[in-house]
């Protein structure tokens, strides 16, 4: 009679985390359904940046910036995450490319000040001045890599790049970090 004992080649946490990032990308890959052409801009608006934000906040900085690389790379295969439902590497070498790539990176930033480093803490412990502390931060990374995307691809000046890809959005990322703290301090999160 032989025996067949049960291996794990994975642990249970990383499993989770595994399944969380994949839903956050895309949950973020359903925000850029939410895009439509902005006037003053090159660039749409899009809810892509709250993904980043709840990405950061709620999976902390390793996984959220883990769920925004799984975004770029599931975008760059062929999946229609990216604004309006596109997709390809265009997008990564396009007008809003700097926007995309500066995802993990934000999303971790956003996680690691959220956090206070590596660990993750329950999100109903995170002050909410700390979170909109964090996600400043990570909308100054977006726009300065966005604008550096718009100066390099559409060769506007710095000037140009910072009004067209930066300031004319600031008043959808105030909406934006006020939704994402709405949805970490929803009771039904906190009571999940």
């Amino acid at each position: 009679m032989s025996t067949v004992e049960s291996v794990d080649l994975v642990d249970d946490a990383t499993v989770s985390n595994v399944a969380r990032a994949t839903l956050f990308a895309g949950l973020t890959g359903a925000f850029a359904y939410v895009s439509f052409p902005f006037p003053l801009s090159p660039a749409p608006v899009t809810l892509q940046v709250l993904g980043v934000f709840l990405a950061g906040i709620l999976l902390g900085p390793v996984w959220g910036g883990a769920a925004m690389a799984l975004y770029l790379v599931a975008g760059a295969l062929g999946a229609p995450v990216f604004a309006g439902g596109t997709a390809g590497i265009g997008a990564l070498v396009g007008s809003s490319a700097g926007y995309l790539w500066s995802y993990p990176l934000a999303a971790a930033l956003v996680g690691a000040i959220s956090h206070g480093g590596l660990t993750v803490r329950a999100p109903e412990r995170i002050h909410p001045a700390r979170m909109v502390g964090a996600m400043a931060v990570g909308t100054v990374v977006i726009y300065a890599l966005g604008v550096a995307g718009l100066m390099a691809v559409l060769g506007l000046s710095l000037e140009n790049a910072v009004i067209a890809g930066a300031v004319v959005f600031l008043p959808a990322e105030l909406v934006k970090m006020a939704a994402a703290i709405g949805v970490v301090r929803s009771e039904r999160l906190t009571a999940a």
